[in-house]
């Protein structure tokens, strides 16, 4: 389990919980590496149980089960799931992006483009223009694919998630199109970013501060990283990586990092280790799980998608797994 979960009030709970929780039936269907596909019944397969062990962590609150970052989301992914046919494995963590509208409110969309969607042809809402240059009627009241279900503020998000489940925020944007990504700035270049992102940080951790959830909070963006430390450095925080394992490392041992957000082939001891997408670095050479351990920060995993790289990862010896189903640990040994 992460050590970051439990700086706060979430220890007192969490292990009575955890020890009552487990896997419940899921109709989730899921697609292996091999091209096979997986349906997670619940089936009891006998293995060693590793979910106490390693954090399951709702990306985008389960997006590849429920309209990703919304309420319904949110709720579904602490709770276990609503009704009988979709109940499943509460998450113990939940993930959501945070991003401003035009009047400063924030709400919790993963795009700049309320009609953009990442890795989908479909835009995620019918309505136009940028989040953060739109009011907030106007992002509120926009329907995620159709679904009814509709644009929440991170206050509706933080009110439906109980003081028992963590909360990975991830600051996307805080609203401006000049943002420096993924990369490990210079003084010049981080002081300017920092002006940028202060803002927008001091009034997400103001609201999130009034709820009894675990933060951490990530980011590709270094410069909000740096103005979590500044304003509050008590508040866990994680590097997501991107192309450059090297930059990550320097960022996230800069700011000493409580976690280290990274994407599934960087992770050594997997069949999907160094895939070809990083060609960037020689990740022979790094590995992220002996690194984490060696200097006791986190090793959070994203985008797990299947039941098999969920095994993989977990015996690789990852800490979490960011997923978008909440069934991808129903199958270790």
């Amino acid at each position: 389990m992460s050590q970051y979960i439990g700086r706060r009030t979430f220890v007192e709970g969490t292990a009575a919980t955890l020890a009552s929780s487990g896997i419940a039936g899921s109709t989730t269907v899921q697609e292996s590496d091999a091209g096979e596909t997986d349906t997670d019944d619940g089936t009891d397969t006998g293995g060693e149980e590793m979910t106490d062990d390693t954090t399951l962590i709702a990306h985008r609150g389960f997006a590849g089960v429920y309209p990703e970052n919304t309420e319904l989301a949110v709720e579904a992914a602490s709770f276990g799931g609503p009704g009988t046919q979709t109940a499943h494995r509460r998450a113990d963590m939940v993930e959501v992006d945070v991003v401003p509208t035009a009047d400063g409110t924030l709400v919790t969309f993963h795009d700049n483009g309320l009609a953009e969607r990442d890795g989908g042809e479909r835009g995620l809402t019918d309505a136009e223009g940028l989040v953060f240059e739109t009011d907030t009627d106007t992002v509120t009241s926009a329907t995620v694919l159709g679904t009814g279900e509709t644009v929440p503020t991170l206050e509706t998000v933080m009110d439906a998630i109980p003081p028992s489940v963590a909360v990975n925020l991830e600051f996307k944007n805080p609203g401006s199109e000049d943002l420096a990504f993924a990369e490990s700035l210079s003084d010049r270049s981080l002081s300017t970013q920092r002006e940028l992102w202060r803002p927008y940080t001091e009034r997400t951790l103001d609201l999130v501060s009034e709820y009894d959830n675990d933060i951490l909070v990530s980011s590709f963006y270094e410069a909000a990283l740096a103005t979590v430390r500044e304003y509050d450095d008590s508040v866990p925080v994680a590097f997501l990586f991107w192309d450059s394992i090297e930059e990550g490392l320097e960022v996230t041992r800069r700011y000493d990092c409580d976690a280290m957000n990274v994407p599934r082939n960087m992770v050594q001891g997997t069949s999907f280790f160094n895939d070809g997408e990083y060609t960037e670095s020689d990740l022979r050479d790094i590995d992220l799980v002996d690194i984490a351990d060696d200097e006791a920060r986190d090793l959070n995993v994203w985008t797990v998608s299947t039941w098999y790289q969920a095994r993989e990862l977990v015996r690789a010896g990852v800490d979490g797994l960011i997923s978008d189903y909440p069934s991808v640990l129903s199958f270790q040994d």
